[in-house]
């Protein structure tokens, strides 16, 4: 098990990919978009509606890439995060790989956030309802600061 560097983004207009369409892909999508990304998402449909996205309504494909500077791979297909992978490792764009943490650069964590403050929360993935329960605690926490 790891201890992951906890590394804080600004992400103002950067260019953010999310190559899938389902559960995972939104709630990640409007994250990265509420800390003002600019979010493209690749996938044929979406689960539910992503304002203020642009949807790219296809599979992803090789050089899709191009130009962002972050990535998201959570499609349930392994092959397509795979090479969503690879691709961004040949770039050295950093990547999130929602069903692969070795293949992960970076770890999307549970936000805690206020007017003021953000905090993430992240564990070494054996306990994901303790990270639950930590993130929880630190919210709370946030909102009875004075």
């Amino acid at each position: 098990m790891c201890q992951r560097f906890p590394l804080f983004l600004d992400l103002t207009g950067r260019a953010a990919l999310v190559v899938g369409g389902g559960t995972v892909a939104s709630r990640r999508a409007a994250v990265l978009q509420s800390f003002g990304a600019r979010v493209t998402v690749i996938a044929p449909a979406l689960s539910a509606a992503m304002e203020g996205v642009v949807h790219i309504p296809r599979p992803y494909q090789p050089g899709d890439l191009e130009g962002a500077f972050l990535a998201i791979a959570a499609t349930d297909d392994r092959a397509v995060n795979h090479a969503v992978f690879l691709e961004a490792k040949e770039r050295g764009i950093l990547v999130n790989v929602c069903d692969c943490p070795e293949e992960c650069g970076f770890f999307f964590p549970a936000i805690c956030r206020t007017d003021t403050l953000v905090a993430g929360v992240v564990g070494d993935g054996s306990d994901h309802r303790r990270t639950a329960r930590a993130a929880a605690a630190i919210r709370k926490t946030l909102e009875e600061l004075p």
